[in-house]
């Protein structure tokens, strides 16, 4: 294709870009759409996959028939069978009419199987069988019925990595990768990032009434090195932010500004917990085991001063000095001098704790102890599990309400796969 047809996809399609892999990746989409063969689309989640499944169904020959998008790692394993290919009356509980499944409602369509790594083996030994000779079985029957579909498939996971590793068959890999198409992360497509940013930023000054966001050259060559582990999806989002929140627009965002967006403090973060030694870095700051040292030296010197506690309330008892001197291995510890713990005056700190935690342990000096407690690490690591099952269900929480309760949008603020939300959300019995 020269140039002016691939603009014209673009403009059509509202994408937006330059770059060589991105006109390599439409221009493959356009030659297969006239074809049958199955697509498979590859790129990192947020790239903009399900795009170019609307370009090859909307020039194709199939234009005409029903186009669905299907999330296959949002549909539970139990019910993803009947959600694709129906189900017959009384085939499972619950199952109260007959239905008809995505490949038979799509017939003379186009089907999007997004995030199809995520689909159970029995199902993938399905869809195998809709691609090789265009029959299934709907779930509860024993009639082999056709369908005329073409699949286009998308996943942001290496599929040749989940073969080897038993979670995706072989043969229905080869079988969707008839045609690959890779979607460039945002990282790879150079200054499509600026075009982007100005684009977003544009449409919601167009949408909150405000000034459009300028950026300094610091602030665009910041944006062009960042990552985007979010990709498109993420530099919407900061756009959107930034229009918002940065009301005073006379002057253009410079790096600085730009910065506290593109790496905000993540409140589950360990950094700092401690304050750092002159000279450290995050790189070289404590370790896990040695903040568990410090909680657990804490315990013991809580430990100490309740024996202190209950030593005095027993001298003054009547009976207590029987008791003291029968269990004196129980209080023998309270004469030993405990760990010095100093405040620092003039290391540099970067967070502090809470007042009633902002102490400095000097870890060095309890290298002697360690061995004494090594044997209650276990029951620590089985605490913190706990606590980390309860911010786990908090922040599944606060996605979904600052998402307005959409699975789709909160799972990929979280980083995990709308299936596996649907898990969290069961296990912690959550209420949406």
């Amino acid at each position: 294709m020269n140039p002016t047809e691939i603009q014209a996809i673009k403009n059509r399609f509202g994408i937006i870009g330059t770059s060589p892999a991105l006109n390599h990746a439409i221009n493959v989409a356009v030659q297969v759409a006239a074809t049958d063969l199955t697509v498979l689309i590859t790129g990192e989640s947020g790239s903009g996959k399900e795009s170019f499944s609307k370009i090859i169904h909307s020039i194709s020959s199939r234009k005409h028939g029903p186009f669905i998008a299907i999330n296959c790692g949002a549909i539970p394993e139990g019910t993803i069978d009947s959600e694709l290919f129906g189900h017959e009356k009384g085939a499972f509980t619950g199952a109260l009419d007959s239905r008809k499944g995505y490949f038979e409602t799509t017939n003379g369509g186009t089907i999007f199987l997004d995030e199809v790594g995520e689909m159970p083996l029995g199902t993938q030994s399905r869809l195998l069988r809709v691609l090789e000779n265009g029959e299934y079985i709907r779930v509860g029957s024993s009639k082999v019925l056709k369908t005329n579909v073409r699949v286009v498939a998308a996943t942001n996971v290496n599929l040749l990595e989940a073969v080897n590793n038993g979670r995706f068959r072989e043969d229905l890999y080869y079988r969707l990768n008839t045609v690959p198409i890779y979607v460039p992360p945002l990282r790879e497509r150079g200054e499509d990032v600026l075009l982007l940013f100005r684009k977003f930023t544009n449409d919601f000054s167009e949408r909150y009434r405000t000034k459009a966001v300028r950026l300094d050259v610091d602030a665009r060559e910041l944006l062009m090195r960042y990552e985007f582990p979010g990709n498109i999806r993420q530099l919407k989002n900061i756009a959107e932010q930034i229009t918002i929140l940065e009301t005073d627009k006379d002057l253009p965002i410079n790096g600085a500004t730009l910065n506290n967006y593109l790496n905000p403090l993540q409140p589950s973060s360990r950094k700092a917990l401690i304050p750092l030694r002159q000279g450290d870095d995050s790189s070289t700051s404590f370790s896990e085991r040695e903040l568990l040292y410090k909680v657990l030296f804490d315990m013991r010197r809580d430990m100490t001063e309740l024996k202190k506690l209950v030593r005095n309330v027993l001298e003054n008892e009547k009976y207590g000095g029987d008791i003291l001197k029968d269990h004196q291995e129980l209080f023998s510890s309270i004469n030993n001098p405990e760990p010095v713990v100093s405040t620092p005056t003039t290391e540099p700190t970067r967070l502090l704790t809470p007042p009633q935690q902002s102490r400095t342990v000097d870890l060095d000096r309890y290298s002697d102890e360690r061995g004494e407690i090594e044997d209650v690490l276990h029951v620590a690591a089985e605490e913190e599990s706990l606590s980390l099952e309860d911010k786990e269900k908090e922040m599944i929480i606060k996605a979904l309400r600052k998402n307005n309760n959409k699975r789709k949008y909160a799972a990929s603020a979280l980083g995990i796969s709308e299936r596996t939300l649907y898990r969290k959300i069961k296990q912690y019995d959550i209420e949406e």
